[in-house]
């Protein structure tokens, strides 16, 4: 039998063991591909030893630290690898922050942070698995972070 397998990158970022289809709302915070003119590959629902996951690699880009923290909040368990000639030279778990700052929008349409103050979102981690938010200044609580990323 065939396989088909998307081809190793040479520079940039693997995202891996992404919540089976979640692999799409990873690429729309990441505003891609539209963000960028680097090849984008997606595999979805792929089978792996613990079940089934996503994954996302993106060529010639790495992802700086808000991004990841983009990523965490939809896919707390996901992996970010960095590639250099076709290596891992980097890979780490995402973690939550305690605190989102400027990634999030409060669902509260009344919030400070919602109004045309200079104010910046700010959230606290109330709990990580499923992530669930706070909002500094309301306290409105946030379920659904991926439909909130800014």
């Amino acid at each position: 039998m065939k396989e088909l397998r998307v081809t190793p990158i040479k520079n940039g970022t693997v995202i891996d063991h992404i919540t089976p289809g979640f692999a799409l709302k990873v690429l729309r915070v990441l505003k891609l591909p539209e963000a960028t003119s680097s090849v984008v590959s997606v595999a979805m629902n792929v089978k792996s030893r613990f079940g089934k996951k996503d994954i996302v690699k993106i060529e010639n880009r790495e992802l700086d630290k808000r991004e990841v923290n983009k990523i965490s909040l939809i896919a707390p368990k996901a992996t970010i690898n960095i590639i250099r000639d076709y290596e891992v030279v980097e890979k780490h778990k995402v973690r939550l922050p305690d605190e989102i700052i400027g990634i999030v929008k409060c669902s509260n349409p009344t919030c400070i942070s919602n109004s045309r103050e200079p104010v910046e979102s700010r959230f606290i981690l109330v709990s990580k698995d499923p992530p669930h938010i706070k909002c500094y200044y309301c306290e409105r609580e946030t379920e659904d972070i991926a439909e909130r990323i800014i």
